[in-house]
């Protein structure tokens, strides 16, 4: 049996990332930037909070669904 990964906690830099990047695309959002970086950025931080929670899936026993 394969031990589980261990739990991440907010202050872990994979949190922090998402939570940076989430930043960044309301930010470009807020200022008008043009429609291809603003969608760039969503694209971006959906994947790095998507990351975050199948891990956090993982660690807690439940199947995270397919990996790409």
């Amino acid at each position: 049996m394969k031990a589980k990964p261990p739990i991440l906690y907010p202050d872990h830099p994979m949190y922090t990332d998402a939570v940076d990047a989430m930043r960044r695309y309301h930010e470009a959002q807020g200022a008008g930037r043009p429609a291809d970086e603003v969608e760039r950025l969503r694209l971006i931080a959906e994947s790095q909070f998507q990351a975050v929670t199948d891990y956090q899936l993982k660690a807690l026993g439940s199947p995270a669904g397919q990996v790409h």
